[in-house]
């Protein structure tokens, strides 16, 4: 590496390392607009070669100038977004550095190492059955695609039908159930595997947004033949969790497989104080969840966990080039767990969290974000005009002001607006709310304090002028 090389790579990494550092100082929405940015960064591409540094120095303006959220800060309480661990982003810069095509061990031995070590490690700390086979794909909504495929392997064969011989063409019909309060990226994945709505079957769910075993039993009993449930832990709203374990009992009388979203809130497994809240979650055959949600560790970064790793395999088998090396014992290949061939070693991050943070510090940082999600429930239940819509059993919260749609809104535009900290607008139960999630390992209880206090601000100037 020359000179010049070394220098922009330094210049980037002090870039990098002065953004980190100015995150609690900063403010938290982006204030750049679409126009905004077009200008700084588009315009012709140019006809010649430019000085690297001019085009590292141009993304520091655009993040100076106000093109970057600061999600990964301590008082951003928006999208279900985690910070991101120092070690986590070291290990993120070294594995764009390697470079390597994690996909087969010839191309990456160091990186597919870790990666069959960290999927241990996960299993381990999840409490999953040990024979658990484990996929790093690019996010939560990859490993439904994943885990779903093989469930609808396991499923068909059981009904006799070859899925990747004969295809879905005259397949076996095929129920999937779904909670009413699923995630976008359950059906996402679904519509991708080739299922339709007509095959999809909602469950009902009580107001806390809990799938209700008793309407799953009579659902599954109204007809025979293979069928998939997806339960959740973690609704994206409440953070309410499904009784995974009754509806594994239910499901398993019937054949039918169990599929978990648990995109933040399969991490409640890792804590013992919360383990209890996710009791039998460990009796499905899939669980999907993303380390860049509660792990703390860079984009992007899904985890799918099968208990039947034969149908896992059977529903990714890729179809080896002659130039590729066969597989070989002990050499685990990652192509062999989800979709992508070629793929960045994402896995790196992950090693390098769990073994820094160990048991206890994964635990205490999950405990930590709760605690400070009820901090909210305590401190915000106290002001005049304020609402909690939901019991705060995890990280996510629930904020109604004046029971208004109107003043909820105009609390969240100008808390967004003032950049001490930002939150996000949704609807629960056809009433708009505004939404706290607690994911980062940056979050302080001086974090809640202040952003409490700003928010009784804003609510005292909204609900004093006239």
């Amino acid at each position: 590496m020359n000179r010049g090389e070394r220098e922009i790579l330094a210049r980037a990494a002090g870039q990098a390392m002065d953004y980190l550092a100015g995150l609690p100082r900063r403010h938290v929405g982006a204030t750049a607009g679409a126009d905004e940015l077009m200008k700084l960064l588009g315009g012709p591409l140019p006809e010649h070669p430019a000085p690297p540094a001019d085009t590292i120095d141009l993304l520091g303006r655009a993040a100076a100038e106000g093109g970057v959220v600061a999600s990964s800060g301590p008082r951003y309480f928006g999208y279900v977004v985690g910070g991101t661990l120092p070690v986590a982003i070291a290990a993120d810069w070294i594995t764009t550095a390697w470079d390597q095509n994690s996909g087969i061990f010839d191309l990456g031995p160091a990186a597919a190492t870790a990666e069959h070590i960290a999927a241990g490690w996960l299993i381990d700390l999840l409490g999953l059955p040990a024979h658990t086979s484990v996929g790093f794909p690019t996010g939560c909504a990859m490993a439904h695609l994943t885990a779903l495929a093989a469930a609808r392997h396991h499923v068909l064969a059981q009904a006799g039908w070859d899925m990747e011989r004969r295809g879905l063409h005259q397949a076996p019909p095929l129920r999937i159930l779904v909670g009413e309060q699923r995630h976008l990226t359950v059906d996402l994945a679904l519509r991708n595997l080739g299922f339709g709505t007509d095959q999809i079957h909602v469950v009902p769910s009580d107001p806390e947004g809990r799938m209700r075993p008793d309407d799953l039993e009579h659902l599954l009993a109204a007809a025979d033949g293979p069928a998939i449930v997806c339960a959740q832990i973690g609704d994206v709203n409440t953070g309410a969790i499904d009784p995974v374990g009754d509806i594994c009992d239910i499901a398993h009388r019937h054949s039918a497989w169990v599929h978990v979203d648990g995109a933040f809130g399969l991490w409640a497994a890792a804590s013992p104080t919360l383990r209890p809240l996710v009791a039998g979650t460990e009796r499905a055959d899939s669980w999907a969840t993303d380390a860049h949600k509660w792990l703390n560790v860079p984009y992007d970064c899904g985890l799918v966990f099968v208990a039947h790793p034969q149908a896992h395999q059977a529903a990714m088998l890729h179809t080896r080039a002659d130039y590729l090396p066969a597989g070989v014992p002990g050499e685990r290949d990652p192509i062999e767990w989800v979709p992508e061939l070629s793929r960045r070693a994402r896995s790196l991050p992950v090693w390098a969290a769990l073994r820094t943070l160990g048991r206890t510090g994964v635990a205490d940082m999950i405990d930590r974000c709760c605690a400070h999600a009820r901090s909210f429930v305590t401190q915000l239940r106290d002001l005049p005009h304020v609402r909690i819509l939901n019991d705060a059993v995890l990280n996510q919260v629930l904020v109604r002001f004046g029971d208004d749609d109107t003043l909820t809104r105009k609390v969240i535009a100008q808390l967004q607006a003032g950049g001490v900290c930002w939150f996000g607008e949704t609807t629960w139960d056809g009433a708009v709310a505004m939404r706290i999630s607690v994911t980062s390992w940056r979050t302080a209880q001086a974090d809640v304090d202040r952003t409490v206090e700003e928010i009784r601000t804003v609510l005292t100037r909204l609900t004093i002028t006239p």
